[in-house]
């Protein structure tokens, strides 16, 4: 499988399942989509604003349900034989399935929903192909200190990158400026904060970079 980012701002993503399994996808999807879950009853939990349509749909009826077409499907249900029909539906349909009981070899148009961490515009996806979400989750809690602060980084030199370039500074220069910043200890040492310390050090490091080229 090859990792990809997909926008969801504007689809619309169909789960089928009203537990807890269920939920934690329509929480996971309803930041960007507009979630609808199908299931006969629903668990006591957050299912992050989606829609819940009351429903028991059967493997006849799948087909009624993708029409429209969703930009993903998850199947979610205790159900094997119904989980498995929505896969085939929704692959005859060329859409996008995430199912949730089965591990490891996937078929085509399957989607693994990743473990992620977020900082900002900064996002890190861990996959093990659905074979281990225990050591998703055990390497997404590590990786959760180390991407602190990114964000920040990350805005700080897009900044940069754009102010060179309407300087008219040459894309080789821009592009050891920025990775330089990227990795100053010094810089990193004050992001998060209230004061304008990392723009002051990440402006002297880029002063050094492009001054010596010019």
């Amino acid at each position: 499988m090859i990792p990809l980012l997909h926008d969801f701002a504007g689809e619309t993503v169909l789960v089928f399942g009203g537990g807890s399994v269920g939920a934690r996808k329509a929480r996971r999807f309803t930041r960007e989509a507009t979630v609808r879950v199908v299931a006969p009853s629903f668990a006591d939990a957050d299912f992050g604003g989606a829609e819940r349509v009351r429903a028991a749909p059967t493997p006849d009826d799948i087909p009624n349900w993708l029409d429209p077409a969703p930009a993903l499907v998850v199947a979610a249900t205790d159900d094997g034989a119904l989980n498995a029909r929505i896969e085939s539906e929704a692959r005859e349909c060329g859409i996008l399935v995430n199912r949730t009981d089965t591990h490891g070899e996937r078929d085509p148009d399957s989607v693994v929903v990743p473990a992620t961490v977020r900082d900002g515009e900064v996002v890190v996806a861990i996959s093990t192909g659905g074979a281990a979400p225990a050591l998703s989750k055990y390497l997404r809690e590590r990786v959760e200190t180390e991407l602190a602060d990114a964000g920040d980084m990350a805005a700080l030199t897009a900044e940069i990158r754009d102010r060179l370039q309407r300087e008219g500074v040459d894309p080789v220069t821009r592009r050891d400026a920025v990775r330089a910043v990227v990795r100053d200890d010094r810089v990193w040492k004050h992001l998060g904060t209230a004061n304008t310390k990392a723009e002051q050090q990440a402006g002297a490091v880029v002063d050094g970079i492009v001054g010596d080229d010019t």
